[in-house]
């Protein structure tokens, strides 16, 4: 999930060709739907953070005739409603005025060239219900398109109380994804970065766990996202419980992110995370899509190997027993003993 806005026009398009060739989906991040996210027909999954963007009105405060315009996008095939972000959880977006032109403001529906910090609570709803019966809400303005929210999860209880609520409302998201704190931005407070949020293989073991103690999962499917850059990060991410995973990381790397930290500077020497024109011109749209599409297709190609490998014959048989983790300089143990069913 990349925002236009903190991504070039250049990146973004790259991101959504690479998914239209590969066949997988493309998340747009908080900053709305763009021209770019369009221009090449991939799959979309419109997220939708604090700032309402894309959906808001000139206060700021969720507007349910834009949300139906853009929902209703042939290109937007899922609605994630982003709670917190493993990058910087209880923490806002950021997008420097310098990278607010007039053209990212116009889509985003706030004014150019001012810092745009989105709130770190949402406004729509204040508590566990209220989440639940928003989500009910946004799945009859789509007419039907699947809705999910995404979370770093913080503490268990607080994720034990949205189960509830879903339990008690019968009231299902078509999916949750489990940011873990891993994620990453070169914009994010670097402490936030490094210490906040539960690690993603914790918080999807727990989040696992409450969904089938409170009979949900039949209903949710998890996606895992936190640094999943391998095939074998796929595998243990399946085998914890996920049913699909989400990368960020490595397809900024695929298309040519050098890791150079720069993000919130408007200074990107790849043109990748920067809206300055004559440093985006080295991001070739059509060399980097295909090495985005490229990138998703060998690390699957790697994750079915390892699979094989272990003599099981369809995914879903993959559990937390097959994957074992080095504890200490003598013992090791399995994913069921350390995060038991």
């Amino acid at each position: 999930a990349m925002s236009y806005g903190s991504l070039s026009k250049n990146a973004v398009e790259a991101l959504n060709l690479g998914s239209k060739m590969g066949g997988f989906a493309h998340n747009t991040g908080e900053g709305g739907i763009s021209p770019y996210h369009l221009k090449h027909g991939g799959d979309l999954i419109w997220q939708i953070g604090t700032g309402y963007f894309g959906c808001r009105n000139k206060d700021g405060f969720f507007d349910e005739n834009k949300f139906k315009t853009n929902a209703s996008r042939p290109s937007v095939k899922m609605i994630e409603l982003k709670l917190s972000q493993g990058a910087k959880p209880g923490h806002g977006g950021i997008l420097p005025a310098k990278k607010n032109t007039p053209e990212i403001a116009e889509i985003r529906g706030i004014e150019p060239y001012t810092d745009v910090h989105s709130p770190p609570r949402h406004t729509a709803f204040s508590d566990f219900k209220g989440l639940v019966l928003f989500i009910q809400n946004l799945r009859e303005l789509s007419d039907g398109k699947p809705i999910g929210f995404k979370l770093c999860i913080g503490s268990a209880n607080e994720f034990e109380e949205i189960c509830k609520s879903m339990s008690e409302l019968k009231i299902f998201p078509d999916f949750i994804t489990i940011d873990g704190g891993e994620g990453g931005t070169g914009a994010a407070p670097v402490e936030f970065s490094d210490r906040i949020g539960t690690p993603y293989e914790d918080g999807l073991c727990l989040a696992y766990n409450l969904l089938v103690k409170y009979k949900l999962k039949e209903h949710i499917k998890l996606i895992a996202s936190g640094k999943i850059t391998t095939g074998f990060h796929v595998a243990k991410a399946i085998a914890l419980g996920a049913d699909g995973c989400n990368s960020a990381r490595a397809m900024m790397l695929a298309l040519g992110c050098i890791q150079a930290l720069e993000c919130n500077k408007n200074t990107c020497p790849v043109g990748v995370a920067t809206q300055n024109a004559s440093l985006m011109r080295g991001l070739d749209v059509e060399h980097k899509g295909k090495r985005v599409a490229n990138y998703h297709k060998e690390t699957i190609h790697s994750f079915f190997e390892l699979v094989s490998a272990t003599g099981l014959h369809k995914i879903d048989e993959l559990e937390r027993k097959h994957i074992r983790k080095r504890v200490s300089l003598t013992q090791v143990m399995t994913y069921e003993e350390l995060f038991p069913y």
